[in-house]
């Protein structure tokens, strides 16, 4: 699979991923540089839905790794936002006990960028 002139070996979805942002194309390269196979936002959980039946919350990890049956959800947003995506992750959780996800901070995700010498973006 080759985006952004990159051939992705361990990619194992059906249609090229298309990153939302440079973090999440990072990463697919670390997953790929190690040869671990990787999908990108392969599902969406539903988080709540009104009386009526119709999804007002749902929620699609970065991720999933399925050698290892995890999820993976990046955020290298502001602060001020990570809250809201640690709710939707709780719910995940109360909802979905069986799935395993990992939420990887900004933090996180620039001590990686920094050991492997990868752009991130400016924010």
């Amino acid at each position: 699979m080759v985006e952004n002139g990159f051939k992705f070996r361990n990619y194992q979805g059906d249609a090229p991923p298309r990153f939302a942002n440079t973090s999440e194309e990072e990463c697919a390269r670390i997953l790929d540089y190690y040869e671990v196979p990787w999908m990108y936002e392969p599902r969406t959980f539903v988080l709540e839905r009104d009386e009526e039946g119709n999804v007002i919350e749902a929620f699609t990890p970065d991720f999933y790794l399925p050698e290892q049956d995890l999820f993976i959800e990046l955020t290298t947003m502001k602060q001020a936002h990570v809250t809201r995506k640690n709710t939707k992750i709780r719910k995940l959780r109360e909802r979905f006990p069986e799935i395993n996800i990992k939420l990887f901070y900004k933090r996180d995700f620039l001590k990686l960028a920094e050991k492997y010498g990868l752009r991130t973006e400016r924010e």
